[in-house]
């Protein structure tokens, strides 16, 4: 985004990733703070940030081939294998990342990984022991830290 504040002659193809970039952002931007998540745009926000990302990054990439000289000069005109390669293992690369949040993120809603093993203890469980986890062995009063009075 901050590339669009540098004057320019024409429009090129970086820009116009970044005006996509920026408009797939928009959407992920509503979907997390208007509608915090809820439902289906839990995916649409997953989604579009994953998108964004990879535009981000396949300007990146076009940008390290025009610039380094030892790539420009195996991928001049970046239609070549290597450069068509990098691509690719780029956009694999964030389909698998999209592809194992989403799915670790449909695994969270439905709770099979909050859930405590069997035999940890439970959330309640673990807030009573903070509360009293200090003191009492020696005789001491132990103080409930939620709180901050004397526990009987």
């Amino acid at each position: 985004m901050t590339g669009f504040g540098f004057p320019f002659d024409h429009l090129l193809p970086s820009h116009k990733v970044g005006i996509v970039s920026l408009l797939v952002l928009a959407v992920a931007i509503v979907a997390l703070y208007a509608l915090h998540l809820a439902g289906a745009w839990r995916r649409v926000y997953v989604i579009c940030a994953v998108v964004a990302l990879y535009l981000n990054v396949f300007v990146l990439v076009v940008q390290v081939f025009e610039k380094v000289p030892a790539l420009e000069a195996i991928a001049p005109t970046q239609k070549e294998p290597p450069f068509v390669i990098t691509q690719l293992v780029v956009l694999v690369l964030f389909g698998v990342s999209a592809f194992w949040r989403r799915r670790s993120s449909a695994l969270n809603r439905s709770g099979r990984l909050d859930r405590p093993r069997s035999g940890s203890p439970t959330a309640e469980g673990r807030s009573r022991d903070r509360a009293t986890s200090f003191g009492g062995a020696d005789g001491t009063r132990t103080r409930d830290l939620r709180r901050d009075r004397p526990a009987f």
